[in-house]
């Protein structure tokens, strides 16, 4: 475990990033004593400053849904993070490359809670009948720390969970409109197909997610708010963008594209 006073530098250092420009190196290579206690405490903290700062908790995001991933990055389970308002963006909002440092896109079914939902004991059934509808997405991956050779989940979760942004669609589906088990999207950039996959990489089930992370903020007291907008999880690989890249997230069982582009 880490110190206030060294969680309190490791803080003020990712901030520091957003005016130098230049990312962290891995946290677990400068301090191998941190855990992941720290990395949520130092999440935590950061999100607490930016609501001092005017913004508010807008919804929150699940990461490391598959078993591979989990594998990669040393965990047993999915890592998370709160998100703030401005961490949305209507699709095709054009996206200003120079808000980014090592921006990668990953394709997302998100859902927007219709009843607060609180864990311990959350249930998918209990997730579908707190969901108002459900969204086709795109989320920008990012990193204030590394990414490099040997990152793990303690060095995502004190960033964010590795959250840059998320560009949310405008075509609301109902949860008995779709079988989320079977749903296929793809990720097209510049006109070409370059990953696909099925919604039940996510944890078998995105549903499953969305419990999961209840379950999970219950521990610390959160509760999902009604309008709470919940980042499940990509279907896919997360692949690098530049300037100048259009990008697609396209959805069958008539959920739809989500489009935006890098500027």
């Amino acid at each position: 475990m880490l110190d206030a006073q060294t969680r309190a530098k490791i803080l003020a250092d990712i901030n520091n990033v957003y005016q130098t420009r230049k990312p962290l190196p891995l946290l677990t290579k400068t301090y191998p004593e941190i855990e992941i206690a720290d990395a949520y405490a130092i999440q935590q903290e950061f999100i607490a400053q930016r609501i001092a700062d005017g913004r508010r908790i807008k919804g929150y995001k699940v990461g490391l849904t598959s078993k591979a991933m989990q594998e990669t990055m040393g965990s047993t389970e999915p890592d998370f993070s709160s998100m703030t308002d401005d961490l949305f963006v209507p699709e095709d909002t054009p996206l200003d490359m120079a808000n980014f440092f090592h921006p990668m896109i990953e394709i997302e079914v998100a859902f927007v809670m219709k009843h607060a939902l609180k864990g311990p004991g959350i249930q998918p059934v209990d997730v579908i009948r707190a969901t108002d509808f459900v969204l086709p997405s795109i989320e920008i991956v990012d990193f204030r720390v590394g990414p490099g050779p040997g990152m793990t989940i303690t060095d995502t979760v004190a960033d964010l969970a590795a959250c840059g942004a998320a560009v949310l669609g405008a075509n609301p589906r109902r949860l008995d409109q779709l079988d989320l088990r079977t749903m296929r999207g793809e990720m097209v950039i510049n006109g070409e197909v370059v990953q696909s996959g099925l919604a039940a990489a996510v944890l078998g089930n995105p549903v499953t997610a969305v419990a999961w992370l209840a379950n999970k903020l219950g521990e610390f007291g959160v509760t999902f708010e009604p309008g709470d907008t919940i980042l499940t999880g990509s279907f896919v690989r997360a692949m690098p963008v530049k300037a100048g890249d259009s990008v697609v997230a396209r959805f069958d069982q008539g959920l739809g594209d989500v489009k935006t582009e890098f500027v």
